[in-house]
């Protein structure tokens, strides 16, 4: 009996500082965010996948970021511009003081210093693009760094100085131990965090796999309370909950039910009239800066033949693609800029099969494979009618005939744009003759295959990119032809290296423009990638749990929205 009234007490008391914390307006402000998938790591040295840095994110910075309207470059862990001296090559930056890593030990000059020699030491996948021009990173003092570069690089002030920085007195340890192993990049690649250590606006607490992630507020965020373009930057949100789901329509089922806040991916247009009638929820759309595309393993036959990744280039109708399954949220795309991205877009690139008819593209594509050697047991042909008559038995020049391939996408309950594209492609291919399979693969089997093992034909993906189009340089320049680094085509062009190397040394920005231009055409031509489409950014959130979502190229879910949102107060 005495253990019952005691229960009763301890309910009656818990109840009591629960209605005392509402009434003082502590109860805690919980953002439900749904995700596609979950993270694959949290190694920010290794994570490739958005939703790895979906997580990432939040718990590290940089020195410099971008404004949220007009994407120049503003200081944020440093104090001021970067001072850059031409004639020594010498950039001096100044730290804001006070700053904190989340376990209370200060951030200085020596943790900017030790990533850097992280980054360049190991040569690190993904980052020594940014980083190997620079010929020493030194602390003057704990909040004065002066780097020196071996040249101007453009792309010091645009991406290095806009590099992640992690805590020295976290990571010493794991280089250290790494170092004595017999390969130390693979072994700091495969460490696995478990509990990151960070400075950002949140901090982690808990992934429980299969189910959700969980981060906090980061009650000594340094740039709380700091006002950009007129806003006040928070967080203003206790904790933020990113609940896993596989599929669409199960997160959509979720946000109507009130389960989430947010949906962090965006939604198919076959979703999208039913969400627009639900009251409760608020659709945007915004420019992508990103891009689906096509690529090739060109370490194998037929894909190490221009010749033959051009006639893909022509059978692939992009149109239909843009009509049919994207039913226009999105655009067809003939370069590696998106056009969202529109200083540096050039909209004369090559358009493979633009405006021609099925059976124009399949000639084509057949008068390039006639004319390189190919060859058909049956060649396929246009009938009267405009028709194909499906060829068989593509046999490559060498003789040997073309191997039965597969194109590896994401699987339709992810994915179905990618997916379905996927099936077309592998249809229109098949009329002519080329034996290929399109295979849905789940995304983690896909990456690992792709950047680890080099252990694929084709695959259809996706990148989200940056406003600085150097990511041209990285995802095709040969030094990236390394295990997990951008290059997994194999893509190997020392004259496009040579544009590429010119394009982020280049200071003057209209100089720089036209050879992104001519990069752009460059790989169109070359053909490694054959860029898809661009999808639309459409979101949706619910009208009634927060305010202060940022519109932006690419969508509401950016840094400075998780910044600014503030529970919504109805009037």
């Amino acid at each position: 009996m005495k253990k019952i009234v005691f229960s009763l007490l301890i309910l009656f008391l818990t109840l009591t500082m629960a209605c005392a914390k509402k009434e003082r307006g502590e109860v805690r402000v919980t953002l439900n965010i749904g995700m596609q998938d979950e993270p694959k790591q949290l190694n920010p040295f290794k994570a490739s996948d958005v939703w790895s840095w979906h997580i990432i994110g939040f718990l590290y910075e940089s020195l410099y970021t971008r404004n949220p309207e007009t994407f120049e470059i503003i200081p944020w862990l440093a104090e001021g511009e970067p001072e850059y001296d031409e004639e020594t090559r010498t950039c001096i930056v100044h730290l804001r003081k006070g700053v904190k890593w989340e376990d209370g030990t200060p951030f200085t000059a020596q943790d900017v210093v030790f990533t850097a020699q992280v980054l360049i030491d190991f040569k690190i996948p993904r980052y020594i693009s940014d980083w190997d021009f620079i010929k020493r990173v030194e602390a003057m003092d704990d909040y004065t760094l002066r780097f020196t570069l071996k040249e101007p690089f453009v792309i010091f002030f645009t991406s290095t100085l806009m590099s992640l920085i992690v805590p020295r007195h976290i990571w010493e340890p794991i280089i250290e131990e790494a170092n004595k192993t017999e390969n130390p990049l693979a072994t700091l690649l495969d460490y696995e965090i478990t509990a990151p250590v960070g400075m950002g606006p949140f901090r982690f607490v808990q992934w429980r796999k299969g189910s959700y992630v969980k981060l906090v507020r980061n009650p000594d965020y340094f740039a709380t309370g700091r006002e950009v373009k007129g806003r006040k930057v928070g967080p203003f949100i206790d904790e933020i909950l990113f609940k896993i789901y596989r599929t669409t329509d199960t997160a959509i089922l979720a946000l109507q039910k009130g389960e989430i806040d947010y949906i962090w991916w965006a939604i198919q247009p076959g979703f999208i009239g039913s969400l627009m009638r639900d009251e409760s929820i608020e659709i945007t759309n915004n420019p992508e800066n990103g891009l689906r595309y096509l690529a090739f393993n060109l370490r194998r036959e037929p894909f190490n033949d221009i010749n033959f990744r051009q006639a893909v280039a022509y059978l692939i109708d992009k149109q239909f693609i843009q009509t049919r399954v994207l039913q226009n949220y999105g655009q067809a795309l003939y370069s590696i800029v998106p056009p969202g991205n529109k200083f540096w877009f050039n909209p004369d690139t090559p358009k493979y099969g633009k405006e021609m008819s099925r059976a124009e593209r399949v000639r084509k594509a057949i008068e390039i494979l006639k004319e390189a050697g190919y060859r058909w047991n049956k060649r396929p042909a246009i009938n009267d009618e405009g028709e194909v008559i499906r060829g068989e038995g593509l046999i490559m020049p060498n003789g040997q005939p073309v191997p039965l391939f597969t194109i590896l996408t994401p699987p339709a309950d992810y994915d179905p744009l990618r997916s379905m594209c996927g099936m077309l492609i592998q249809e229109w291919l098949r009329e002519i003759g080329i034996p290929a399979t399109s295979t849905p693969t789940s995304f983690g089997d896909i990456v690992n295959k792709v950047n680890t093992e080099w252990n694929f034909d084709t695959y259809l993906l996706g990148w989200k990119l940056g406003i600085d189009p150097d990511h041209m340089r990285t995802f095709f320049h040969s030094k990236e032809v390394v295990r997990d680094g951008y290059n997994s085509m194999g893509y190997i062009n020392r004259e496009f290296d040579k544009l590429a190397d010119a394009s982020a040394r280049e200071m003057d920005e209209e100089k720089r423009r036209e050879i992104i231009f001519k990069m752009q055409e460059f790989i169109v031509e070359e053909a490694p990638y054959i860029p898809l489409f661009t999808s639309a950014q459409v979101e949706a959130h619910r009208k009634d749990r927060f305010t202060g979502w940022v519109n932006q190229l690419d969508g509401i879910g950016n840094g400075w929205s998780f910044l600014f949102l503030q529970p919504y107060e109805p009037r």
